[in-house]
């Protein structure tokens, strides 16, 4: 079996998907490393045609076209992509994104080499550039000491880039896929903290480079997205952390809430109704007193 497989979720953005397709297909060793490439159309209304037609012609390439019945959203898609796969590594990119440097796959294998600390590596993430200038995109940067750690070629760390990213299927296998009642947001710190419980690390490579294009089509609209991270990372504090921290985390994530939307009162009333459900509603597994030194030791931001 070869070791890797592509993981692809559109989102109505054909000429993107296309555009990844054949960056896929340039790559160094693709036909050597690569097991699959799985597609899956999230019940698109776009016409995917251009891309169908490469993939199907692609013959040293495992393209795998597949088209939903449904809007999955992103935890669901994902996990629907990953059941119909089976390369031992999961590489997890976003539709409207290319892979940089036709090395990119060596360099990714690399980058699951032996870790400090005796912790098997489950994730990398991966370092990623605007695609239109070559800017390090924050919001993608798997740390919050952005100042102290983007300088750095490689770490440790405690979460990863949703759409930019590999992991071990036998690490999913073990502790389970993407959280299917997070629509968007914040399912990546879910599967992190379940990861590191295990005994898993996370690292960050800046060998692997992902250009974003970073486009909003087929995403909710922004209060409704921001509400929906807010719970969804108050749900993770809960579920994971020390009961302090999902007071935090609600609180200020509440403020931001408020703070992005020009005060947007009523999606704030509706966000504090679920986040207040969570208690009553969630199993509360928080982590050990092995994961907690090891987010210490990585400098994690918990209370946030």
């Amino acid at each position: 079996m070869k070791p890797l497989g592509f993981v692809i979720i559109t989102y109505n953005r054909p000429d993107d998907m296309l555009a990844l397709a054949r960056n896929i297909a340039s790559l160094e060793r693709a036909s050597e490393l690569l097991e699959e490439v799985v597609v899956v159309n999230n019940r698109s209304t776009a016409d995917y045609g251009d891309a169908e037609r490469f993939m199907a012609s692609c013959a040293h390439i495992p393209f795998r076209y597949i088209v939903s019945e449904s809007n999955l959203g992103v935890s669901r898609g994902r996990n629907f992509a990953i059941r119909q796969g089976r390369a031992p590594v999961i590489v997890m990119v976003d539709d409207d994104a290319e892979m940089e440097g036709r090395g990119c796959l060596t360099a990714l294998m690399e980058a699951f080499g032996t870790p400090t600390g005796g912790r098997p590596r489950a994730v990398v993430s991966f370092k990623v550039l605007y695609h239109s200038t070559r800017a390090l995109q924050e919001s993608a940067f798997p740390h919050k000491r952005l100042r102290r750690m983007r300088a750095l070629p490689a770490f440790e760390t405690y979460y990863f880039a949703g759409g930019a990213h590999a992991v071990l299927r036998e690490a999913i296998e073990r502790v389970g896929l993407y959280p299917e009642d997070f629509f968007y947001g914040m399912e990546e710190y879910d599967l992190s903290y379940r990861l590191l419980e295990a005994g898993y690390s996370i690292a960050y490579s800046g060998r692997v480079v992902m250009l974003h294009k970073e486009s909003p089509l087929g995403r909710p609209a922004a209060a409704e997205k921001l509400r929906m991270m807010w719970v969804n990372k108050s749900k993770v504090a809960w579920r994971h952390l020390p009961a302090a921290y999902f007071l935090t985390t609600s609180l200020m994530w509440s403020l931001q809430y408020l703070r992005a939307t020009g005060f947007d009162f009523r999606g704030w009333w509706a966000g504090w109704r679920q986040v207040l459900r969570i208690p009553s509603a969630e199993v509360r597994r928080p982590v050990g007193v092995s994961t907690m030194s090891y987010l210490r030791s990585v400098g994690a931001r918990l209370w946030y």
